[in-house]
């Protein structure tokens, strides 16, 4: 659908004659723009959002968002991938994936970065991910905002626990206690690196218990 058009259309899509869209323009019900041949040209858009709307929304995409927190873990973001392909196959949806591989701690990754831009540009209609925390860690719910503010519809194909929850959790702790004790004693201090060490060894530990 054209979003300017004559007033033939216009009219056929109003629902009303010619001479009753003629009418309207005169009495500043609706404006029409001129062509410099003085055709008139109706902007869709403002007679009827609502039809116009629905075909932006139609020709929105949906991404399925993949993460992982680390390199050992990549047999999980393929399947990740894979339950994420199909079940947007089975939606018949129109689709992408877009994967990451960095902790959920981290907002600069490249592919949360992608999906992000392509959200605000309004590109995207939907977002589909296996987990609530495969998008980040702390922060979803902002995204999640973001998302409805944009007319984003958003899957979750999992409300339960994530199965890699508690060795993600680890990562993302140990990335927290690094950043700031390398801000406390220095990044290669001795102190720094003892406590580091230490922490490396509860982590290591928990994931064998």
């Amino acid at each position: 659908m054209e979003r300017f058009v004559g007033i033939g259309e216009a009219a056929e899509v109003l629902g009303v004659s010619i001479t009753t869209l003629r009418r309207w323009e005169a009495e500043g019900k609706l404006v029409a723009e001129h062509t410099p041949g003085g055709h008139r040209r109706y902007d869709l858009a403002k007679l009827r959002p609502d039809l116009f709307r629905a075909e932006q929304d139609a020709r929105r995409k949906t991404i399925a968002y993949a993460r992982v927190s680390s390199h050992d873990q990549k047999d999980d973001l393929e399947r990740q991938k894979q339950v994420l392909e199909l079940y947007c196959a089975r939606q018949g949806w129109t689709f992408e994936v877009v994967a990451d591989l960095g902790s959920g701690m981290n907002y600069n990754k490249k592919g949360l970065k992608r999906l992000l831009s392509a959200i605000i540009d309004g590109s995207v209609g939907r977002l589909v991910i296996s987990h609530k925390d495969r998008l980040l860690r702390f922060g979803a719910e902002l995204v999640f905002a973001i998302c409805e503010a944009k007319n984003v519809e958003v899957v979750i194909l999992n409300q339960g626990e994530d199965t890699t929850f508690e060795e993600d959790l680890a990562k993302d702790v140990l990335e927290i206690i690094t950043v700031f004790s390398a801000r406390l004693y220095g990044s290669r201090s001795h102190k720094n690196q003892k406590l580091l060490d230490g922490v490396k060894r509860a982590v290591e530990e928990a994931e064998t218990c």
